[in-house]
């Protein structure tokens, strides 16, 4: 292989379907080959997305991490150490938390010329204080920390992460995937996609449903994604006798197939920095209702593109449901509006070229590589 491609490492955690799964996969794919050499390191060399990944990249290099704790992580991270020096890594990519606290620390001990961490949640309940705090000190070994919203980036300046060092790139979407709308589907069905988490407010939705149930005939609601509340939410759900209305479809792969059956998307987040199940749906033309909270501000103008409900607020979420099942032609411009969003701002190509920019400026900055000038600069991706 020609030595004169730049040597990138990404680190996940996994390959299991997740937000930042999708986007790092996506990223690890479309990366200039003529300038990029991708390593990819994980802790558990598993997941949906594992062969993708293993298409693309030179090579899936799995360091096993079971727990900080281990006294065993000390000799991991010596390991990996010596596997970015052996590589000749010059830019260390974290993707997530677990990512940023272990390769963040790993890289600064091989002196790794770049390294850059990731914030692509806000301020999630899953998370021990313990751990967030670890990644608070890891940032400390990157030269760059980058969010996936504004949100993302203000929560990293909360934590003390100076402005100078966030950079900003969106996530992206394949806008060709996902099929313009007709006329607004009579089936009444609303979709949910995304991981069965506290934080994602399955439980809001499953009240909600069984008040609009009440208001409006024949409405039906799936909810794709897995996770390990799966069975709690299908107990809620019969104790709310609407498991007759509720559809558990786990991960699926054909994600726009099924947004383009549906009448309404419903978001009902408590916390969020980006979600790609919105940009999924508004790029689709869903007509979308979510919460009013993080990153979900940036995509939606409520009553433009979307509708926004208080987080929690399981009557503002029905309220908002039957007024648009109500309104086929208020939904239908909400949806079209919503995709014209998308088509403007959000793009894999805009993604991976921000990266790519960002991996290149750092080099330059630290002397690394002299480049050549690119036409536009890193800020316009920010």
């Amino acid at each position: 292989m020609p030595r004169d491609l730049i040597d990138v490492a990404l680190v996940l955690s996994s390959f299991d379907p997740g937000g930042t799964e999708r986007q790092m996969t996506e990223l690890i794919r479309r990366l200039d080959r003529d300038r990029f050499r991708v390593h990819v390191v994980c802790f558990r060399r598993e997941g949906a997305w594992l062969a993708r990944v293993e298409e693309a990249a030179a090579e899936v290099v799995e360091f096993p991490l079971r727990s900080f704790k281990s006294p065993s992580t000390i000799g991991l991270l010596v390991r990996f150490a010596a596997w970015l020096r052996a590589r000749h890594i010059v830019v260390l990519h974290a993707c997530d938390l677990y990512a940023n606290v272990f390769a963040l620390t790993g890289a600064a001990l091989a002196r790794v010329p770049v390294r850059i961490g990731s914030r692509r949640e806000l301020t999630p309940p899953d998370k021990t204080r313990a751990r967030l705090i670890a990644q608070r000190l890891a940032y400390r070994s990157a030269h760059r920390v980058v969010a996936n919203s504004v949100a993302a980036a203000a929560r990293l300046r909360a934590e003390g992460v100076a402005p100078t060092r966030i950079s900003v790139i969106p996530n992206g979407i394949e806008l060709s995937q996902f099929g313009g709308r007709g006329a607004l589907r009579r089936q009444r069905l609303i979709t949910t996609v995304a991981n069965l988490r506290v934080e994602k407010g399955h439980d809001v939705l499953l009240r909600a449903a069984a008040a609009v149930r009440r208001r409006a005939p024949h409405v039906r609601f799936q909810i794709v994604g897995d996770g390990a509340l799966r069975t709690t939410l299908v107990d809620l759900a019969r104790s709310l006798r609407v498991d007759d209305i509720v559809a558990f479809l786990g991960h699926r792969d054909d994600v726009p197939a099924l947004l383009s059956d549906s009448a309404l998307f419903a978001f009902p987040s408590r916390t969020e920095a980006f979600p790609n199940g919105v940009i999924e749906a508004m790029a689709a033309g869903v007509p979308v209702v979510a919460s009013a909270t993080g990153g979900i501000l940036e995509l939606i103008e409520s009553d433009r593109n979307g509708v926004l409900v208080p987080p929690g607020n399981v009557e503002a979420l029905a309220d908002a449901i039957v007024r648009l099942l109500d309104d086929p032609a208020h939904a239908e411009r909400l949806g079209a509006a919503a995709r014209e969003t998308v088509r403007q701002r959000y793009s894999f190509e805009r993604m991976v070229d921000g990266f790519e920019r960002l991996y290149e400026s750092e080099l330059e900055q630290c002397g690394v590589r002299s480049l050549e000038p690119r036409a536009r600069s890193l800020t316009e991706v920010q």
